[in-house]
């Protein structure tokens, strides 16, 4: 599993027009699901993701996790973060998770987030979605889980 972890003043998705999700300050994930990866690897990333430290203090050090700082969580499926470009000039894509298999654990790190007391919201899986933000910061991170554990 990969995830791109983007801290924000707002995200949205829209879908046709249409905003199917949109949060204030907090973070945004895009997230791609990688063959063979489970429930371990989605309770990787929410561990991290609650803990994650990358908010400002009153010093304005990345001091605050997300829950400290009152932020929200945008959750935004996409597969092309698994796209392989070693070889020629399209990616290849075979290391992503199969849609059937995907879903639902993208549906399972929003509701881990929830229990976790994190307000979050997602895109619409496998809708070609656009999606707004405004990097704050500009702060940016990338997250790779496997079996598990962050690598």
């Amino acid at each position: 599993m990969r995830v791109v972890v983007q801290r924000v003043s707002n995200a949205s998705v829209s879908v046709d027009g249409e905003v199917v999700a949109a949060i204030g300050p907090g973070l945004c994930l895009l997230v791609g699901v990688a063959v063979g990866d489970g429930s371990e690897d989605v309770s990787a990333v929410v561990e991290k993701i609650v803990g994650l430290r990358v908010f400002p203090d009153e010093a304005q050090k990345m001091n605050l996790s997300l829950a400290e700082a009152g932020g929200e969580v945008l959750v935004v499926s996409q597969f092309t973060l698994l796209g392989d470009l070693r070889r020629g000039r399209r990616p290849s894509f075979t290391g992503a998770a199969p849609p059937e298999l995907a879903a639902p654990l993208i549906d399972e790190m929003v509701d881990g987030l929830r229990k976790r007391g994190v307000r979050a919201s997602q895109g619409r899986f496998g809708a070609h979605m656009e999606v707004g933000l405004v990097n704050d910061g500009p702060v940016t991170l990338v997250i790779e889980v496997r079996r598990g554990s962050i690598v």
